[in-house]
């Protein structure tokens, strides 16, 4: 029987607390929860109580002690990004395990902890990187795999959160960068991990810039709404506000946040257009990779729709996907980041071949039909992967080391050095690559497309250029009778 403590009981701990106490609890065993805010600890122990589990319960300030009286094989963190660098170390020196939610955490110094703290003990932190998991990005990464497009030179990567979405970072703790590291590290870990995954590589410079040039007091005032309050809840404009989160209406919201409140002061809805925000809602960056592949990326959070785009240009060819997802807040009982199958697609273009559609996979649950998966990976049996999916902590400290070098080229306007911000980080062990090195053949009686016309790949230069030659005199005639 494998045995667990949670530390932290916002809205990502529901995935583990219902995982071990349900679907794996032949298996698994949930000994305690940790939180710093006692109306969503009793919570929590009553919500157990009634699926059958009795747990203890510890405040955050004796977390220590919940350990060594506990005794659990591993820690699992879901607390704000900040402290989990705090609570990892504190497990890993305790003789624990850790399983963390994404980001590891949020700067250079607090991932240098971590990466001593395992060399110190030699204990593993796994970080949840669900999206792995999700039936259509893994199809990607076995397409890579098997070099349908050769080697890997570019990517494109444009990733939207809608109004909806996108606002919700910015009501919360997340609006913070001392608290979060801003949507850089805390949302596009995820996205830099998939690209560091897809490609079996880690990033060796990062040129970034951004800005908060939405959710602020001049959009504000575009809407009308300049008379806004610090909160929804007691706002004099939020009649009249399509931004307004009415946490009295969402059930799950008002338990988890608003009926807590007076436990230990935390807002779940501040306004979207205040003016302490601190993080960015539109950033655009390029990565060079060690494999030589170079990223251009962009993340914004107050778009239309909610998904991304993908685009691989490779040595044979170009892969793209897209995909729509449902939008969401968190905590409000909603599937996250379901996919939408009819706005979800992959397309590959081969050089000098007719481009073709891939029958994608569907997956079912939150994150694109990720969770399921990984939760199994984690509490079930899993089965031999050759996709690797399972992230451990260097993969982690190397998703959040681009959005970390980001927030430091944003701040100082230079291209910097990936390797220069961790030391000590060993090999990350990405599952091999096409190497796209192999002598390419040109295809015979492949059509291409020159001007409107259709040649025949095998035609001799000599005869292409007639072509071309009698296409331009065919202008000319016109354009002579145009000016007649």
């Amino acid at each position: 029987m494998k045995t667990y403590v949670i530390v932290g009981l916002g809205g990502r701990s529901i995935m583990f607390k219902e995982a071990i106490a349900a679907r794996f609890k032949d298996s698994s065993e949930l000994l305690a929860i940790c939180d710093n805010n006692c109306g969503r600890l009793e919570d929590s122990r009553e919500e157990l109580s009634s699926m059958g589990f009795e747990v203890e319960c510890y405040h955050s300030d004796d977390f220590d002690r919940m350990i060594a009286e506990q005794k659990p094989a591993t820690v699992i963190v879901c607390t704000k990004d900040s402290t989990h660098d705090d609570y990892i170390c504190r497990a890993l020196d305790a003789g624990c395990d850790v399983i963390t939610e994404k980001p590891m955490t949020i700067d250079a110094k607090r991932c240098q902890r971590i990466v001593d703290a395992i060399g110190r003990t030699g204990k593993s932190v796994r970080v949840t990187f669900n999206y792995r998991y999700s039936p259509p990005r893994s199809q990607v990464k076995e397409l890579l795999m098997s070099g349908v497009i050769g080697k890997i030179l570019s990517v494109n990567f444009n990733w939207y959160l809608d109004t909806n979405h996108g606002a919700d970072y910015f009501r919360r703790w997340h609006r913070s960068k001392a608290n979060s590291g801003g949507l850089m590290v805390h949302k596009s870990t995820h996205h830099f991990d998939l690209v560091n995954w897809w490609l079996s590589s880690v990033p060796e410079t990062v040129f970034a810039g951004g800005a908060r040039s939405f959710y602020n007091e001049e959009q504000a005032k575009r809407y009308g709404l300049e008379k806004h309050g610090q909160r929804c809840l007691d706002c004099p404009v939020n009649n009249k506000c399509n931004f307004y989160l009415d946490m009295k209406s969402v059930e799950t919201i008002k338990e988890l946040y608003l009926d807590n409140e007076q436990y230990d002061g935390y807002i779940r809805d501040c306004c979207v257009f205040s003016d302490d925000i601190d993080i960015e809602d539109t950033m655009n960056l390029v990565v060079k990779y060690k494999s030589g592949a170079f990223l251009s990326y962009s993340l914004n959070a107050f778009t239309a729709w909610e998904g991304y785009r993908v685009e691989f240009n490779g040595t044979k060819g170009r892969l793209e996907h897209s995909c729509h997802e449902s939008s969401y807040i968190n905590g409000d009982g909603t599937v996250q980041g379901a996919l939408k199958p009819d706005a979800t697609s992959i397309k590959v273009y081969p050089h000098f071949k007719t481009p073709y559609n891939v029958e994608v996979r569907q997956g079912d649950g939150a994150h694109g039909g990720g969770d399921v998966v990984m939760l199994n990976d984690i509490f079930g049996t899993p089965e031999a992967d050759p996709l690797k999916r399972s992230a451990d902590y260097i993969q982690g400290a190397y998703s959040i080391l681009t959005g970390i070098a980001a927030n430091k080229s944003m701040a100082t306007n230079q291209m910097i050095i990936v390797d220069e911000l961790v030391y000590g980080l060993p090999d990350p062990g990405y599952p091999a690559m096409h190497t796209g090195d192999e002598k390419i053949d040109f295809v015979s009686n492949v059509e291409h497309m020159i001007g409107n016309r259709k040649i025949n790949a095998n035609i001799p230069a000599r005869l292409v250029e007639i072509n071309k030659k009698q296409n331009r005199k065919k202008s000319l005639g016109k354009l002579s009778t145009i000016e007649k």
